[in-house]
């Protein structure tokens, strides 16, 4: 479209009438009330003079008196067509919109309004370019859809803007007969160019039938809810009448139905009490209110708990061995508690309280040994993973008030075992939270105490339940971090850590036959030799259980299951130099380092919650001013072990073939490997005490020798924790000679026998002892012949206490 310069006129003065609430349009006809005298006179003053009126909108409709800086600048230059008077104070005038002027300044503001205004001719364009007809088009369009949600909108109006092709006269037009805020329809009249104002029509057209749209959504919404409750309410009104004239008294058939079940369920005489009262509350109630709806939950939660049924329970002791041995290869002492368990609740049936507490790393099988026992004493299984929970409602549920409440998750397992006696397996009970809602852990209290779990209340019930008859197994990977009290009520039974033996026996009988059968694979088509199954635990597994083999041996199934597909072979045989083809290269190697003898470095061991480990300790001298370096993530008590171990060796140093002023001309720097991995723990301390003579004499540490315990100023060696499981770690590692506390002697019948016999322990009373077994024959400093000696509490024998299994 052309543009052409706007030219404005002379400028004149003309009455001025100030409009709140409303907007004039050139070429529109219109008429409006007006109240205010100064307008009244205003119009007055045109009819007599003969001229037309200035209309322009206030910007804030609450002035009585505007003044120019409450006037918008552009404005309208009306004909006044008709004045009519009204009763009352008002007058009805119709004008018609002539053409847009400016405001330039108010004249007179006594007795009406006066303004020196000027002319703002309309823009004419020469011709409609393809743009702006598609954008009339696109204004009829929206203004059709417009006045099909605007049922009170004339047809003529759709008629007088079809028939236009004019921008600037259609946008005009729109605004001055559509509903639009009064700030959007003077923005129109501002707009002085046709086409951008057309634009402008079309965006706020847009808006306004969105607008239109929604409410109509919401307004047909609420129509359908409102006849739908009329139509309820009449039909239940008619039913009433009906049963009425029938003589079936007024209560519905809801009602009735939920007296039959509480008359046929065996229930408490507390509880039937409750619901009965609870139902006669209900009855009172109408059918939509929202207590309805929470007596009507609460009734069918508690009228679905089996408050009376029981599963038969099958106590035999060889039966529950036949299941246990078949799913379960190894753990013969964790079986044997297990059986002696059940033998007697075989003698006692009702003895109560028994609360078992399968501790473990993981992949042992502490879930699937709950599992097994379940199957053989025929209950029903309600599992709950407790992992992560923080908030006491999840125990003991939610006030049943409140918007969404529901039971606790004791009562919920109960109610999905469908029996009041199941065995209820409480899983990674030593991972519970909790915050500002409360301790779990503490809720717990109750339910695992014999004493008080026959009346267990759980707050959406509010009622007792029994759960004497059900038996707790729970399962840790710690008992750390589980709370004393409640692990006063448990009794603990240990899952060991599974030897390499052990873990080829359950992969041959148990895993590699299960992912097969998963992978529709049979024995013709895979075969895996126990050669494969050693390397694979060896060289892709580090783990107390079995979870990380199983997903290596799914792996080699998968891509056997590759092969045959493809048609590459009909039959995989997997050997231990296809591994790498079959499940990559290996993780983990041989600790090749630790069978060396090595100055200053010296195997330790350690415990984790997942099973032993190898701890190598490093210890360098180097010429200084006597400091020492504890590096490696280490905690406060690890680094007092190593304070206490210089301690010792700086009171024996000439003993020892060290210099006795060490500690003043040389640098000790102790470094634990995996400086990443939290340390912490005493039973380094007899390793440190060696690292740091190897170090400081230059003597190397003997092949093949791992060794723990913990090391005090007077140089004794006392007990540790954790032996079963570093035992294995060493014997994992390829160690042949470990060195413990002779304290421990009696924890050796607790380890497992294969480990027993393929490891030569050494038992120590004092470092001496120690030093004797990992180090060549010291050979002492000429001045400590007369120097005395200073442990009191030495052994009279120097002789290393030896145990060979």
């Amino acid at each position: 479209m052309e543009e052409k310069e706007i030219v404005l006129q002379e400028t004149t003065v003309l009455p001025a009438i100030a409009l709140r609430g409303l907007t004039i349009f050139p070429n529109v006809l219109i008429h409006f009330d007006v109240g205010r005298e100064t307008s009244i006179k205003a119009l007055e003053e045109a009819m007599a003079s003969g001229k037309p009126v200035f209309l322009v909108a206030q910007k804030d409709i609450t002035v009585d008196e505007p003044g120019q800086e409450d006037l918008y600048t552009i404005g309208t230059i009306s004909n006044v067509r008709q004045l009519l008077r009204m009763p009352g104070d008002n007058v009805r005038v119709m004008v018609e919109g002539v053409t847009r002027a400016r405001l330039l300044a108010l004249t007179k503001t006594e007795s009406y309004l006066e303004a020196r205004v000027e002319e703002i001719p309309e823009e004419k364009s020469v011709r409609v370019s393809p743009k702006t007809e598609a954008l009339i088009r696109s204004t009829y369009e929206m203004f059709q859809q417009y006045a099909e949600l605007a049922p009170k909108l004339s047809p003529d109006l759709i008629i007088n803007v079809l028939a236009s092709e004019d921008p600037g006269y259609i946008a005009d037009y729109i605004a001055q007969n559509i509903a639009m805020r009064n700030r959007d329809k003077q923005a129109v009249l501002e707009e002085l160019r046709p086409v951008r104002r057309l634009e402008r029509m079309y965006r706020l057209l847009t808006r306004e039938v969105e607008i239109m749209a929604l409410d109509m959504e919401i307004q047909n919404r609420a129509k359908e809810q409102m006849s739908e409750n009329q139509r309820d309410y009449y039909l239940r009104e008619q039913m009433k009448a009906i049963q009425s004239e029938l003589g079936e008294g007024n209560e519905d058939t809801e009602i009735m139905e939920y007296r039959e079940q509480i008359a046929k369920a065996k229930l408490p005489e507390e509880v039937r009490k409750k619901l009965e009262k609870e139902l006669d509350r209900l009855a009172k109630q109408g059918y939509s209110s929202a207590e309805a709806a929470v007596l009507r939950n609460y009734l069918d939660v508690c009228l679905e708990l089996p408050w009376s049924k029981k599963t038969k329970e099958h106590i035999n002791v060889e039966t529950a061995r036949k299941a246990l041995d078949r799913d379960h290869f190894g753990l013969e002492k964790v079986k044997e508690r297990i059986l002696e368990f059940l033998a007697v609740k075989q003698l006692a049936p009702d003895l109560k309280g028994q609360v078992i507490c399968l501790v473990g790393p993981p992949g042992v099988g502490k879930t699937s040994i709950a599992m097994s026992v379940a199957g053989a004493l025929n209950r029903k299984l309600a599992r709950i993973s407790l992992g992560g929970v923080s908030d006491e409602a999840e125990i003991r549920g939610h006030r049943k008030t409140y918007v969404g409440a529901m039971p606790g998750r004791i009562i919920a397992a109960i109610n999905q075992a469908g029996s009041s006696n199941p065995l209820m397996l409480l899983d990674e009970i030593d991972k519970l939270g909790s915050d500002h809602r409360g301790d779990p852990s503490a809720a717990l209290l109750e339910v695992l105490d014999a004493e008080q779990n026959s009346t267990f209340r759980d707050h959406f019930l509010e009622l007792p339940f029994d759960l004497s008859d059900v038996m707790f197994i729970t399962t840790a990977n710690t008992t750390s971090t589980i709370p004393r009290p409640l692990l006063d009520r448990m009794e603990v039974i240990e899952l060991p850590s599974y030897t390499d033996e052990e873990k080829l026996q359950i992969a041959k009988k148990h895993l590699l036959p299960k992912e097969m059968k998963r992978h529709g694979l049979n024995r013709r088509q895979l075969k895996v030799s126990d050669d494969t199954i050693r390397a694979l635990i060896t060289g892709y597994t580090k783990e107390s259980g079995v979870r990380v083999l199983e997903r290596k041996l799914a792996g080699i199934c998968r891509k056997a299951a590759m092969k045959i597909v493809s048609g590459e072979t009909t039959c995989v045989k997997a050997e231990p130099s296809d591994l790498k083809e079959l499940a990559g290269v290996p993780h983990y190697y041989p600790e090749r380092d630790a069978l060396k003898e090595r100055v200053g470095v010296v195997n330790g061991l350690a415990w984790t919650s997942v099973g032993g480990e190898l701890l190598e300790v490093e210890v360098n001298v180097v010429p200084g001013t006597g400091k020492i370096v504890l590096t490696g993530n280490l905690g406060d008590v690890m680094k007092e072990s190593a304070q206490a171990a210089l301690s010792y060796i700086r009171s024996r140093a000439a003993q020892l073939g060290i210099e006795t002023d060490f500690y003043k001309e040389k640098d000790i720097h102790v470094h634990f490997p995996e400086g990443a991995v939290p340390k912490d723990g005493p039973s380094a301390g007899v390793a440190i005490t060696t690292a740091i003579v190897s170090a400081l004499t230059g003597l190397p540490v003997r092949a093949g020798i791992a060794m723990t315990g913990e090391v005090s100023l007077r140089g004794r060696v006392l007990p540790i924790g954790g032996l079963r499981e570093k035992t294995m770690a060493a014997k994992r590692s390829g160690i042949k000679t470990v060195i413990i506390p002779s304290e421990n002697e009696r924890d050796l019948e607790e380890i497992d026998q294969t480990v027993r016999a393929s490891l030569h322990f050494v038992l120590a009373e004092h470092v001496d002892q120690v030093l004797a077994e990992a180090l060549p024959p010291i050979t002492p400093k000429a001045e400590s012949q007369s120097m005395p000696e200073t442990d009191l509490n030495m052994p009279e024998s120097r002789n290393t206490a030896r145990l060979k299994q």
